[in-house]
């Protein structure tokens, strides 16, 4: 069997299994790197949309459940993925920004206060709220033990390293300016940096810098396929791929008008333009154009839940699915 083939074959057959386990409402949290860094913890075109609370800025999704920030709230709310119902609305800090999942866990980014909170994810109760080290805390993310989170006060310009089981500082490590956007790629993290138009690559073991690259103007959101670090460009309309283990140039991208969010659903990139209401779907073998779908009003946050995905509109305070 041809390698391509065998790779292809191995990679659905471990969406396949995943997914599974989340219908049963398991959650498995031991799965390998890359699994992780393609959050994918499960084992379309048709838009629907959903009410949230004010402002909703992010999503994650927890193998059963999808958690949303609430930025103009101070909560989060947790729907259930098949359906979209409110299993809850938890408080959180000031001004949340960014979610991840830890396994068993959600922690959340509170720009306001310069913290995160890390909430039980089966019933949403408050476990701990921690400083991070720095100011107006934004990305978050998850790398199989330790959560990083990008600081992105001018005067800052560092990523936190926290660790998972009780929240305690393991580090904070320079990266570029006004840094936004964190993804794992199973073995490093990955951190945009809005004002210098770059994104650098540190060693997830102790935060040693591997490289910087040059992306489009005003670097956001980032997304991991497996391969490949997708970045949008908020300031040039664009998303730039690199290659994940040298941070090559594979391609730049036009979408919409501000793009900020990015998803891999396993075959697609999602973009949310948030200037046009809009998501642009990118084969992600080439970056083709495969379509562009109106949303809510000012779409930011995406994610991918198994089956479909979740866009986040913060001017119309909804959710909506394709």
């Amino acid at each position: 069997m041809p390698k391509t083939i065998r790779l292809t074959v191995a990679f659905c057959l471990v969406l396949i299994s995943t997914f599974a386990l989340a219908q049963s409402g398991v959650v498995d949290s031991s799965q390998n790197p890359n699994q992780l860094a393609v959050l994918h913890w499960y084992g379309a075109n048709q838009t629907t949309s959903f009410t949230t609370g004010t402002s909703p800025i992010a999503f994650a999704f927890d193998g059963a459940s999808m958690w949303v920030v609430n930025f103009g709230a101070n909560t989060v709310s947790k729907l259930r993925a098949n359906d979209g119902s409110v299993l809850g609305t938890f408080a959180v800090g000031k001004e949340p920004w960014a979610i991840a999942f830890d396994g068993a866990n959600v922690w959340v980014t509170n720009r306001g206060d310069s913290t995160v909170s890390k909430l039980r994810a089966s019933d949403g109760a408050l476990l701990g709220t921690f400083p991070v080290a720095g100011v107006s805390p934004r990305g978050v993310a998850f790398d199989g033990a330790n959560i990083w989170v990008a600081n992105s006060d001018s005067n800052n310009n560092a990523v936190a390293k926290l660790r998972a089981s009780d929240g305690a500082i393991l580090g904070t490590f320079a990266v570029g300016a006004t840094p936004l956007g964190v993804a794992i790629d199973g073995t490093n993290v990955w951190v945009t940096n809005f004002t210098d138009n770059t994104v650098t690559k540190l060693r997830a073991s102790d935060g040693a810098v591997l490289g910087t690259f040059a992306v489009g103007k005003g670097p956001q959101g980032l997304a991991f396929d497996g391969a490949n670090i997708w970045v949008a460009n908020s300031g040039d309309n664009t998303v730039t791929k690199l290659l994940a283990s040298n941070g090559s140039l594979l391609g730049t991208f036009a979408v919409g008008t501000a793009p900020v969010g990015v998803a891999f659903d396993g075959a697609n990139i999602w973009v949310t333009n948030e200037g046009v209401d809009s998501v642009t779907k990118l084969n992600a073998s080439d970056g083709s154009l495969l379509g562009t779908f109106s949303v809510g009003g000012g779409p930011r946050g995406v994610a991918f839940d198994g089956s479909k995905i979740w866009v986040a509109n913060t001017d119309s305070n909804s959710a909506s699915t394709l």
